[in-house]
């Protein structure tokens, strides 16, 4: 029972920390719009019925019942057609919502309905004296501070739980302690991890050691970490070494002799190499002990890298997405596992932090730390997506921002008219694709993260 409520537990502190995000997400969009004069009708908190709501002001602020996302509602985000026409009103967010004209008008293609819809939607809401508090009306780098304001926030909750993390609660690292031992020594591509009778005895525990000893030197070189142990340990196959380990508080002498044996090639990244289909293997010399960890607090100095490699890491997934989304689909159709690097939707991010939560004889400080680590990555994901150059997203708009501009540049370099604010209006049917692309990723991912969720603790 403890464990099923510690799982729940796990899950609502995820829920909790995403809807905060996005919640600060929309503030970054918020405040300098309002700063800037545009009118915000709306600041809402997810998709769907309203089940709370409150007005201050000209904005209505609220929550929604799908907590999957949020967006703030300006008036003009599109240009009008011809002087004098009204500015429609749209909205920024994670995820766009798309107006639809109330008008029942039939019209002969359906992409410039789409258009044509999208300019008329909610022109009735912009009152009289709104026309100069539009978006569409702001200079260029306005514009661009209102939809970069979003992703930023997210990208400073990412540095701020990083720093959090790794400052405040320190990272796992290997100790000189020894945590276990193995009883038996077993060859890397072997199917089973149990001693069975005629196995070879593993040369930690030939030569006397036991969990808690804390290596000293070996072979008269002091040992400082566990890296340096292992080091002399792969190079020393067949050689008999001097092992000096503390025991309760006293110095004890051991011979021990690593055993040559064959170990899969891991690269940087601890994915396995391979060469022609097939895991390079390597020999090295082998003892059959492993460390205890303990959390180690880190510099400020680490704690941009860490923003960066997860910030590097959201990149390559984005970059490799069809690729990925492929080989999720294969998964969760086949027979195959998971790609534990592979992109998974907030079920399965869900479904990881309850598992870390009702995770036995596991420090809280290290759960604490694994759901910092989940929240400071889910942070960098949602400043790297949002700003993927495609509308609805963040990216998108800032994008269209930045052809304006070029545009105008151009224009006024050539002593031709000024060509106006771009008709952002048009890409309504690019938009409307991609919203569909984004709703089949999300339901593909949370069908896999049911049916064949990611396995990370075995």
């Amino acid at each position: 029972m403890e464990s099923v409520l510690l799982y729940i537990l796990g899950v609502l502190i995820i829920v909790v920390g995403l809807v905060v995000s996005i919640g600060l997400h929309e503030v970054g969009h918020l405040v300098p719009a309002k700063l800037f004069g545009v009118r915000v009708t709306q600041y809402m908190i997810g998709f769907g019925k309203t089940i709370w709501s409150t007005r201050k002001g000209e904005t209505e602020y609220g929550v929604k019942m799908i907590p999957l996302g949020g967006y703030i509602s300006m008036i003009g985000m599109f240009p009008p057609t011809a002087p004098g026409e009204r500015a429609t009103e749209s909205t920024t967010g994670f995820i766009q919502q798309l107006a639809t004209s109330k008008e029942p008008a039939r019209r002969a293609r359906y992409f410039d309905t789409l258009v044509q819809d999208a300019r008329e939607a909610s022109a009735e809401t912009i009152g009289a004296g709104d026309e100069d508090r539009t978006f569409y009306r702001l200079p260029v780098w306005k514009r661009i501070v209102v939809m970069l304001g979003g992703p930023f926030m997210n990208l400073i909750l990412s540095v701020v739980l990083f720093a959090v993390l790794l400052m405040g609660i320190g990272t796992a690292q290997s100790t000189t302690t020894i945590g276990a031992v193995s009883e038996c020594a077993l060859p890397s591509t072997a199917e089973r991890t149990t001693c069975e009778s005629g196995d070879a005895t593993a040369p930690g525990a030939a030569a006397g050691i036991e969990p808690g000893d804390r290596l000293v030197s070996i072979d008269g070189t002091a040992i400082s970490s566990w890296e340096e142990s292992t080091a002399i340990i792969r190079e020393s196959a067949g050689k008999t070494l001097s092992l000096v380990v503390e025991r309760d508080g006293e110095d004890v002498t051991l011979s021990l002799t690593p055993l040559l044996t064959e170990r899969y090639v891991y690269d940087e990244n601890g994915q396995e190499i391979e060469k022609d289909g097939e895991p390079v293997v390597e020999a090295v010399g082998f003892v059959g002990i492993s460390p205890t960890s303990e959390l180690v607090q880190q510099p400020v100095t680490a704690v941009l890298p860490a923003v960066g490699e997860a910030v590097g890491g959201v990149v390559n997934v984005i970059l490799n997405l069809p690729q990925r989304l492929v080989d999720t689909a294969v998964a969760a159709f086949g027979p195959g596992e998971r790609d534990p690097d592979g992109p998974m939707s907030v079920v399965g991010v869900g479904r990881i932090a309850g598992e870390v939560a009702a995770l036995d004889e596991v420090p809280i400080a290290s759960k604490a730390s694994a759901m910092l680590g989940i929240l400071a990555s889910l942070n960098a994901m949602l400043f790297v997506f949002n700003l993927v150059p495609l509308l609805p997203l963040d990216g998108g708009h800032i994008l269209t921002a930045l052809f304006e501009a070029v545009r105008r540049g151009f224009a006024k370099l050539r002593r031709k008219p000024d060509p106006g604010p771009v008709d952002s209006a048009k890409l309504m049917p690019l938009t409307f694709g991609v919203v569909i692309v984004l709703g089949a990723m999300s339901l593909l991912l949370i069908y896999a993260d049911i049916v064949k969720p990611i396995n990370l603790f075995g």
